[in-house]
């Protein structure tokens, strides 16, 4: 399946960009946050297991355990941003 990324704040900043097109195979967000650390450096470091970190599907916060769906926009953002 194929779901859009955003990443906010230093997350953004680690991975260098600010949103992107994904194929997974991951059929729950915390398999996908691990697809995505394993991708490369700047994924692992930004998303790292032990991290705090916050998520939405489709621009409803949630939790790691929530399935994952075709065409989903997820977002990966720290838990406090400023404005």
């Amino acid at each position: 399946m194929k779901v859009e990324i955003r990443y906010f704040a230093s997350i953004r900043e680690t991975v260098g960009v600010a949103a992107e097109s994904v194929e997974t195979t991951a059929s729950t967000l915390a398999a996908l946050r691990d697809e995505l650390i394993a991708l490369d450096a700047p994924h692992a470091q930004a998303l790292a297991r032990g991290r705090a970190l916050r998520m939405a599907l489709n621009q409803v916060m949630c939790r790691e355990s929530v399935s994952l769906l075709d065409g989903a926009e997820v977002a990966f953002f720290p838990p406090v941003t400023g404005g």
